[in-house]
């Protein structure tokens, strides 16, 4: 009989979790630390990925606005969509690293 104990299935998320901690570990000891550099374009692009889609909403709300004569209705409502679309690419963009 043997004493090992059983080996976790490999779809367990622990043991997903835990090989990806692993494997980020190793990378960091095998390249170090990010440049300060580097980080102030990461920042940078982060916050183009989150402005770009509000102008671009501001812009053609605007346009529909004075195409229509809506006062501002489609202005507002483009910003809040163009605000919730930087958002989620935003979280998208951050979460993919």
């Amino acid at each position: 009989m043997s004493n090992k104990p059983p080996k976790p299935p490999e779809n367990d998320p622990l043991v997903t979790q835990t090989r990806l901690h692993r494997d980020r570990r190793e990378r960091w000891l095998r390249e170090g630390d990010q440049s300060i550099g580097r980080h102030l374009a990461q920042i940078g692009v982060l916050g183009w990925i989150y402005v770009a889609p509000t102008l671009l909403g501001l812009y053609f709300g605007r346009w529909l606005d004075e195409h229509f004569a809506t006062g501002i209705f489609w202005s507002a409502t483009f910003i809040v969509l163009g605000l919730c679309l930087g958002g989620w690419s935003a979280w998208k963009w951050m979460n993919a690293r």
